[in-house]
């Protein structure tokens, strides 16, 4: 990938954090997180996910 491409995943994989941690803070002022803990385990997994990820194409980046 380029640094170009690798900067966009980077912005793409940020959107997807600020607005899972968005859903999150609306699942805990809604009490849904232990309504649905299932759901909330899934959301923070998926943040999780997006975190290592954009941690990995940042290094790679760094690298080139």
């Amino acid at each position: 990938m380029t640094e170009n491409e690798h900067q966009q995943v980077i912005e793409e994989l940020q959107t997807l954090i600020n607005d899972t941690q968005q859903t999150l803070t609306q699942f805990e002022e809604k009490g849904m997180d232990e309504e649905m803990p299932a759901d909330y385990e899934r959301l923070l997994g998926i943040l999780d996910g997006a975190i290592k990820q954009q941690r990995e194409h940042t290094l790679a980046m760094l690298s080139e």
